[in-house]
Order: structure tokens, then C-alpha cells, then sequence
């Protein structure tokens, strides 16, 4: 059995869901009540601690919520996520992934973790069709930085990638970076 992973990762389960319509977080999926329930499960197997970071808690079983800081409310955005998460949290790297990337797996996340020791504000995986910056691990260097970008109105996480010391990790299989946008994404996944 692989050691578990010594930094934490978050699932962000906070988004509006407008494209699918309802929210995804909380569909049922691969057996669990809800999607988030079951990568919680998945990542749990993987890291030695799993949050869920959203702007209130929506469903309960039993995982920690990291919540929006409070400065940002009315502001929906994956950087005011980012940095609540960087924060609440007392780790130098913390692991992203949206709650509808449902095929991300162990080894590839392994495989960015292999660079953890490398010194990068960002390591950030390239699905062939550019960064995804929602399953990426971030430093909390990266905190002043963030910080700087929300006040400017700049909310782009690839604008923040490409501009900081970033290991891109090139992936050859696009199923990977499967996402769960559309009701009919989610339909035919399951």
C-alpha cells in the first residue's frame, strides 16, 4: 500500500452549478449520496487530511469545511476559495481539485506530488488542452499573491499560474481531466 500524502487536500464544492443546472456536489455518485461524499471517500485513501471547501456546508458526513472568509462574502470565485483554504490551514502545500473531476486518480496525483520538493509556488497539471488549475497543489507562498490579484478584481487561477514559479506536468490521457459540467455529462458517467 502507497503512504498517504502528507499535505492536505480540498475538494471545492462551493461553485453555482449554473451549467448543470443543480448542484452537482450534491448528485449521487459511484455509490456515495452525494459527489463530494464521494471524493471525499476516494481522497481520504490518498491524503492523511481531506476538507471541503465551499460558502456553507451542504451536505454532513462528518468531513471538515473550510468556508469562505467572511471579508469575501458576495464574491464567488475559486481564488477567495483558494485563499480561505491557505489561511485556515497550517500546511506549506495543499492539493485542489473541483468536486466534478471525478477521474483524477491516485497516480496522478502522486505524479504531481513527486515535485513537491522542488520549490514551486504552483504545480499544475497539462491535460494536452492547457493548465488545470483546480486539481493543482499550491504553496502558501502563494497567499500575498492571491490576496494582491482579489484586490485588483483579477480572479483567473491560470493568469496566477502562468505568472509565478510553476511546474507544469504534462499528462498524455485527457480522460483524466474528465468533468462533470452538464446534465448530460453526468448522465452518461454514471
Amino acid at each position: 500500500m502507497t503512504k498517504k500524502l502528507n499535505f492536505p487536500a480540498v475538494i471545492f464544492a462551493g461553485g453555482k452549478s449554473s451549467r448543470m443546472g443543480r448542484d452537482k456536489a450534491l448528485l449521487p455518485f459511484g455509490g456515495f449520496e452525494t459527489m463530494v461524499e464521494y471524493q471525499h471517500n476516494r481522497l481520504s485513501e490518498i491524503f492523511d487530511e481531506v476538507y471541503i471547501s465551499w460558502k456553507s456546508e451542504k451536505a454532513s458526513f462528518g468531513a471538515e469545511s473550510i468556508f469562505d472568509l467572511d471579508e469575501f462574502d458576495g464574491v464567488s470565485a475559486p481564488t477567495v476559495g483558494l485563499i480561505s483554504i491557505l489561511e485556515e490551514l497550517n500546511s506549506d502545500y495543499v492539493f485542489i481539485i473541483s468536486v466534478d473531476s471525478p477521474k483524477f486518480s491516485k497516480d496522478a496525483i502522486h505524479k504531481l506530488a513527486e515535485y513537491i520538493d522542488g520549490g514551486f509556488d504552483v504545480i499544475s497539471p497539462d491535460s494536452g488542452e492547457g493548465l488545470e488549475p483546480l486539481l493543482s497543489i499550491y504553496s502558501r507562498s502563494m497567499l500575498a499573491k492571491l490576496r494582491n490579484m482579489v484586490s485588483n478584481g483579477e480572479h483567473k487561477l491560470n493568469w496566477l499560474i502562468k505568472k509565478s514559479n510553476t511546474k507544469v506536468v504534462k499528462f498524455n490521457d485527457k480522460n483524466e481531466f474528465l468533468n462533470l459540467n452538464y446534465w448530460n455529462d453526468y448522465q452518461e458517467f454514471i
